[in-house]
């Protein structure tokens, strides 16, 4: 590996040759770590009869993955920045990979989240440096063509995830929705090692390891209390503890990373509006779409009585469309502007996830879900187009990281708040307790929906400013 850093990072300037493939290996390695979270939303109900889990546990299947993989990101993406995103690629990689043959082989609910946490660790390795690598290898046009397909991956896999969930659910059985990652995962492995350019490393620093220990806290503090709120309510007290303790830690984070010598995050990244808005977009689509995933899995399943294969077949609409406005959206948004795209864009997802709550049934729900794909398909663009736009190649590893933190941390909470709307539709399959919980979740959906188009319009900058 030293001896490709040496030769491949002597003229950094250069466009690497083979940039194009580094790109569809890496958004391979990427694709899987998207359908992680979806393809196994899909196997829940299946999952929880088998290994006897409850709705909480359920939830943290999800969110244990999601809350790892997002507040390690910056962790990721420092080491990107430090040792060299050719070598953090790598490893995680491998530590994705072994930790999904191990999810497969779970046979209750502790090596099942022990591995999930696993996967999350190695995702978060992962995914930033990826990224990084990414940003780095192409410039100008080439650039933004790169980051539309990559969008493009990412939005789309998110619904593939749903259709291959249930294709392996209702086939080998939802084992294999953890072991399928296990030959994809080597031969990408043996494949970037070969052709993976090294680039430019920082030359000092250090790893904020007590910076990482505080967001994990914090977020980790923050998903539970969310979860919680399903079976307790907002006031109850271990659920205030929580949110208290979540509000402190994130505090002591951002104080320690004034203090640290090698901060986990420059804090000056936050100040540029262009990245503050990157992240807020890309938080709530990916919130969004994991919640209405979630919802969309146990709706079929449990409420309409369709099974594994039938529920990822009628997602697939979602992944069509989810996958085409991403393409588009990276064509367009140069002359339509982020602000204008993502106002629209939420405007459509606020419309769509209203449909299910004004007629029930199974084509009201995908038709919903499909509209706001939408949306969410060009809003993955708006996110990752904004966030990188004003950052140098030197901070491309910490900023890849903070989108990518926003980026899981959207997910979990997706995942835990629309659980916690729809508690009472999980648990009873049938009768108009459950249709009202599914009625309320979707409603939450659509009221984020519209106030972040709002917000958009007022935080997004203009394409002359």
């Amino acid at each position: 590996m030293s001896d490709t850093e040496t030769t491949t990072t002597s003229a950094p300037d250069a466009l690497h040759p083979l940039r194009w493939t580094a790109l569809g290996l890496l958004g391979l390695a990427q694709l899987m770590l998207i359908l992680d979270i979806t393809v196994v939303a899909i196997a829940l109900p299946d999952m929880g009869v088998e290994l006897h889990l409850d709705r909480a546990a359920l939830t943290w299947v999800v969110s244990g993955y999601a809350l790892t993989f997002g507040s390690l990101m910056l962790l990721g993406g420092r080491a990107a920045d430090l040792f060299g995103p050719k070598r953090v690629v790598l490893a995680g990689l491998a530590v994705f990979t072994a930790a999904s043959l191990a999810a497969g082989l779970a046979t209750g609910a502790p090596l099942l989240l022990a591995a999930r946490i696993a996967q999350g660790v190695g995702a978060a390795m992962l995914s930033p440096a990826a990224l990084s690598v990414v940003v780095r290898l192409f410039d100008g046009d080439e650039r933004n063509r790169a980051l539309g397909i990559w969008s493009a991956l990412g939005g789309g896999g998110a619904a593939l995830g749903v259709l291959l969930g249930g294709l392996i659910t209702a086939g080998p059985g939802w084992a294999w929705v953890f072991f399928v990652n296990v030959p994809v995962g080597l031969v990408v492995l043996v494949s970037l090692a070969r052709i993976l350019p090294g680039l430019p490393r920082a030359a000092t620093g250090s790893l904020d390891v007590p910076g990482a220990a505080l967001a994990a806290a914090a977020t980790g503090a923050l998903i539970y209390a969310l979860i919680r709120v399903g079976d307790h309510g907002w006031l109850d007290a271990v659920t205030v503890v929580l949110f208290a303790f979540s509000t402190a830690a994130y505090a002591a984070f951002a104080t320690w990373q004034r203090r640290a010598a090698a901060p986990l995050m420059d804090l000056r990244l936050l100040g540029r509006r262009p990245v503050v808005a990157g992240t807020f977009v890309i938080a709530v689509t990916t919130a969004l779409m994991v919640g209405a995933f979630f919802l969309g899995s146990f709706y079929l399943q449990n409420h309409q009585g369709h099974g594994a294969l039938m529920t990822g077949v009628l997602f697939l609409p979602v992944a069509l469309v989810t996958t085409a406005t991403a393409t588009a959206a990276g064509r367009v948004i140069g002359h339509l502007g982020a602000r204008l795209l993502a106002a629209v864009a939420l405007a459509v997802a606020a419309a769509g996830f209203l449909l299910p709550v004004l007629w029930s049934g199974t084509a009201a729900m995908v038709t919903g879900v499909s509209i706001a794909a939408v949306g969410l398909g060009a809003l993955f663009v708006v996110a990752a187009a904004t966030a990188l736009s004003s950052v140098a190649p030197h901070e491309a590893g910490v900023a890849s990281g903070i989108v990518s933190t926003f980026h899981e941390f959207g997910a979990s909470v997706g995942a835990a708040v629309v659980s916690s709307a729809a508690a009472a539709s999980i648990a009873v399959r049938t009768g108009a307790q459950a249709a009202s919980g599914f009625d309320d979740a979707f409603l939450v959906a659509t009221g984020v929906a519209a106030l972040s188009a709002v917000i958009a319009l007022w935080l997004i900058p203009a394409k002359d400013e």
